[in-house]
């Protein structure tokens, strides 16, 4: 650590090419647009807090260690930090600010009033690199930290791996075991050896809260010497080079921190049943995400959720006299608060939140277009702040669902128009009838018998003239064109199943309407490729009832039907197709590389295991486009490019706070208590 200013310097100057925007893509042809529910309203920074005795931190004390562009968080104190005595501060972490995420190195200066004076700003990883980069932490020269950039070549399994960086030379090495995945990386303090949360050779199993890992430990000079020391347990962390904090829902439904006591050897640590494991915070309060301070041993810093609260805060335990201390409460009462880290020290508690304050206030005219780093030559990305986001064949305008209501923007996120306030998901342009828009109308996630109407709106008229299309039969959802504009296809489930129908664009059902698909099963979001040859849609046909859904292809006259994706497992899931624009590829969302990050860890995501995907319509040339620990969906592939204007700045006035979204949902399960916090309504992206 002597050396680590030196090498900060030293690696500015090699590094300063990679700090730079993205080259500028104008040329690029087409964009694929997809939607993330939440993600656009986390507007995440790091703050710290200083510890001190008594403790009783206020607002004027909390500073905001990074610099407000895109989302920044994970942090990490490296032990050189000058944080006993400010103004100086060393700070790892991550940072999503070049649509992909990168690991940053700030030296950050402070006016002796706490103000922030300047800041020598280092990306450590990440680059052009199209992968998550999560969990940092310095040893001397070195970066540890989790990446996704290998794919193991086994569906629904996580390309999680954790990996070493020479910072001088750039030099990388993978620590995992090939076919392992590692979450929640932390090294030693000796730096010695690493622990990981690992479901090792079984993988992951669809788990959407607790991933039921163990706790690993290997050497961090070339992952040697790995073992298995706890059976249950993630998000470790060491409070000295033989004590591992970690947390687990215990067997009472309750998250709890818990301590493992090692026992070492010339070799390395022995099995797990000669380690000694005890449950350190009590029922009653749901505590996960430690960080211990490894210069005052009876301090646990952890994320905590109570019954008595709405929100996520940062809380202190005494492990001497077994009670909790309020860090965030009082400082910002009503925000979330995530994934806890502690100086070498023991001077200053850090964690990220939204910068935006109040959660409480709406978010409703925030305007998002957030570019993404994609690996296809020729096509852009684009998170958009909403969901079903789709561009006009004009390319000058997006409509997209912000449920509840359907909106219209221009391609760079300006004039943002509600079309109507009722529920709606689904869209798609009409190709030739220039502003007419499809969607349906009602509720999603419903049963068969459901009433869910296709429509058409002109949104050019003043009048917004809606047309319903669908007459008859029940739970009528997924319209998309054909390329000459003569025919729509939809799903209904008007025979008891959901199936495929395909009716007159114009007339609707009273025009002309026949059967393409039938069976006791779901077939639902489809797409017509602009070609004309084929309809893509999603379907669970090969495991009625169940959640396992594979994508298909059939002609519009019925015949052809062929497997494009299969899930991967009997309980896989792809979903959302979409053509691109030359009919040759299909852009979808899919569980295939499983989860990216410990689902605790972030905040509420209803599918933590989504990501958008591309193949050829041969099944050939299956690539990731996203890599986060979101989920990511309802794909749509645009025949023009755009381009986000701002870099993903917000673009509407008057957006009021964002930071309108919602803690994990199952962590208001609390054991033997009433439910007292009911979760307001969140966005949740259809699935059928």
């Amino acid at each position: 650590m002597a050396n680590l200013l030196l090498v900060f310097f030293f690696f500015l100057l090699l590094s300063s090419l990679s700090l730079a925007p993205p080259p500028d893509h104008d040329q690029t042809l087409t964009t694929i647009l997809f939607g993330t529910i939440g993600r656009s309203t986390y507007a995440f920074d790091i703050y710290t807090l200083p510890l001190q005795s008594p403790f009783s931190p206020t607002k004027s004390q909390e500073l905001r260690i990074t610099d407000g562009v895109s989302i920044n968080y994970n942090g990490y104190f490296p032990a050189s930090s000058n944080t006993s005595s400010l103004p100086s501060l060393n700070l790892v972490y991550v940072s999503e600010r070049f649509g992909s995420a990168t690991i940053f190195l700030d030296k950050v200066h402070y006016h002796g009033g706490g103000g922030l004076h300047n800041r020598v700003q280092v990306q450590l990883v990440g680059g052009l690199t199209n992968s998550l980069k999560d969990r940092p932490s310095l040893v001397g020269e070195y970066l540890v930290y989790v990446s996704t950039h290998e794919n193991p070549g086994v569906p629904r399994k996580s390309w999680n791996a954790v990996y070493s960086t020479h910072i001088p030379t750039g030099s990388t090495r993978r620590l995992s075991p090939y076919g392992v995945a590692d979450f929640s990386p932390a090294v030693s303090p000796n730096g010695v050896w690493t622990a990981v949360a690992s479901s090792g050779e079984k993988g992951w199993n669809g788990e959407l809260e607790d991933l039921n890992t163990g706790i690993y430990v290997f050497m961090t000079k070339d992952g040697s010497f790995r073992v298995k020391v706890v059976d249950h347990g993630g998000w470790p962390c060491w409070g000295d080079d033989s004590t591992l904090y970690y947390h687990r829902k215990s067997d009472d439904g309750w998250w709890s921190v818990y301590r493992a006591t090692l026992k070492t050897s010339k070799l390395g640590f022995d099995a797990v049943a000669a380690v000694e494991t005890e449950r350190v915070t009590p029922p009653g309060v749901h505590a996960f995400t430690p960080a211990v301070s490894i210069s005052d041993k009876n301090l646990v810093v952890v994320s905590t959720r109570r019954p008595s609260s709405e929100y996520r805060h940062i809380e202190l335990f005494d492990l001497t006299t077994k009670a909790f201390v309020s860090v965030t409460e009082h400082v910002s009462p009503h925000t979330h608060h995530f994934n806890p880290f502690i100086s070498s020290d023991s001077k200053w508690i850090g964690y990220h939140r939204c910068r935006g304050g109040d959660k409480t206030k709406t978010g409703k005219d925030l305007v998002v277009l957030e570019p993404i780093q994609s690996p296809l030559p020729k096509t852009s990305a684009i998170r958009v702040g909403g969901v079903f986001p789709v561009s006009s064949p004009e390319g000058d305008r997006i409509a997209y669902v912000n449920m509840p209501g359907l909106y219209v923007i221009n391609n760079d996120g300006s004039n943002k128009r509600e079309i109507t306030s009722s529920f709606a998901f689904s869209l798609a342009w009409d190709p030739k009838r220039k502003g007419t828009l499809y969607t349906n109308i009602g509720p999603s996630l419903a049963n068969v018998s459901t009433d869910v109407h296709v429509v058409s709106i002109d949104v050019d008229d003043p009048n917004l003239t809606m047309k319903i299309l669908t007459t008859g039969g029940k739970n009528n959802a997924f319209p998309s064109p054909s390329p000459d504009g003569k025919w729509i296809v939809f799903r209904s489930g008007r025979t008891g199943y959901k199936n495929l129908y395909i009716m007159d664009a114009e007339n609707g059902e009273k025009g002309s309407l026949f059967k393409l698909t039938s069976g006791p099963w779901t077939d639902t979001m489809c797409h017509w490729s602009p070609d004309g040859e084929w309809i893509a849609f999603m379907s669970n046909k090969d495991n009625p009832n169940s959640r396992t859904f594979k994508i298909y292809m059939i002609h519009p006259n019925g015949t052809g039907l062929r497997e494009v994706v299969e899930s991967g497992s009997t309980s896989g899931l792809a979903s959302h197709p979409w053509f691109s624009p030359d009919s040759k590829s299909i852009v979808f969302t899919s569980d295939l590389a499983g989860v990216s990050a410990e689902p605790i860890s972030v905040p509420n995501q209803f599918d933590p295991f989504g990501d958008i995907f591309t193949i050829g319509i041969d099944g050939s040339h299956l690539t990731r486009l996203t890599h986060n620990a979101y989920g990511d969906g309802t794909p749509t592939w645009a025949s023009k490019f755009i381009r986000p204007h701002n870099n993903g700045v917000v673009v509407a006035k008057n957006n009021g706070s964002p930071c309108n979204f919602d803690d994990i949902l199952w962590l208001n399960k609390y054991p033997n208590k009433t439910n007292v916090v009911s979760s307001k309504f969140t966005m949740q992206v259809p699935c059928g």
